[in-house]
């Protein structure tokens, strides 16, 4: 458990995890409308994109890079203006988060990490389909694309936009709130597609 001193800086740099913010580069795709990779090839990709998070009366920004290959997940937060502040990987061995002054976190799992620091879990594991466009459970609703534009799950309402009218475009915007006041912006910035297997570089 971090100790009382620490738990106002972890909290600041650890509750950025879900804005929702991504490491690496790899395949080739960028995020203009046309040449952003279709949503459905998204089971391994790289993100790099900006969040704002705003929790009771504090607010959060900064920029984000995340992979994610199978069960693992690289995550690196930054400052508006590009200084690494922390840093969370997952995978089957569980979770750990490592701040800028070189403190470090662990946990069986993201969630389970996530509660011991900030006192509530972050849904980590949901923003995986989220950030893809996906519904794995929860009441959905769809555009006239057949694009996800909108998911009630789990305590929260997810709100998506798109940067075309590609119909396999994945989200470059997503707004999700939480009932009892939490409320996320993610923009997308640059999506790339990994190949299965491939390296971390």
């Amino acid at each position: 458990m971090p100790t009382t001193r620490c738990h106002g800086r972890v909290f600041r740099l650890a509750v950025m995890l879900l804005l929702a913010g991504l490491l690496g580069g790899c395949a080739a795709w960028s995020t203009s409308s046309a040449s952003a990779p279709p949503r459905d090839s998204l089971a391994d990709f790289s993100l790099q994109g900006r969040f704002s998070l705003r929790h009771e009366d504090k607010n959060y920004s900064g920029r984000l890079s995340w992979r994610h290959q199978g069960v693992s997940n690289e995550v690196l937060l930054s400052s508006p203006f590009g200084q690494g502040m922390a840093e969370i990987v997952t995978g089957a061995g569980g979770a750990q988060l490592t701040m800028s002054d070189g403190q470090v976190f662990a946990a069986e799992d993201t969630e389970t990490l996530t509660q011991q620091v900030l006192g509530y879990p972050l849904p980590l594991t949901l923003l995986t389909d989220w950030v893809r466009g996906r519904a794995v459970a929860g009441q959905a609703e769809q555009d006239d694309f057949g694009r996800l534009l909108h998911l009630r799950q789990a305590g929260w309402s997810i709100d998506y936009g798109y940067d075309s009218d590609d119909a396999q475009a994945p989200p470059s915007r997503i707004f999700a709130q939480r009932d009892g006041g939490m409320d996320l912006r993610l923009r997308i910035d640059e999506w790339r597609r990994l190949s299965p297997g491939e390296a971390t570089p």
